[in-house]
């Protein structure tokens, strides 16, 4: 009953820890790999180093090719931000 008693703390900040970082983090990895792989053509993205684009074509070695303004570029999936990409499709456009 006393080696319970010892390793109680232990076990509880393992818990917490698991359910306050460990869990939502793969929560978050899970979404970003099921968003890179629904992705379509005519997609408007934003890759994780901040350039807008818009998908034009899907690649099967989880690449893409993207237009921007400047040109057309080929990224890997992985490169493309969840949150920015969800900000971007979502926000209402002014118009002036």
């Amino acid at each position: 009953m006393e080696a319970i008693n010892q390793f109680a703390p232990f076990i509880l900040i393992f818990a917490v820890m698991y359910f306050f970082m460990i869990r939502p983090q793969i929560k978050k990895q899970k979404q970003e790999k099921k968003f890179a792989q629904e992705l379509k053509r005519g997609d408007k993205i934003v890759t994780k180093s901040g350039i807008h684009a818009k998908v034009i074509d899907l690649n099967n070695d989880d690449t893409c090719i993207v237009e921007t303004m400047s040109g057309k570029l080929k990224i890997e999936r992985s490169a493309i931000s969840l949150e920015l990409s969800q900000k971007l499709n979502t926000s209402p456009v002014e118009k002036k």
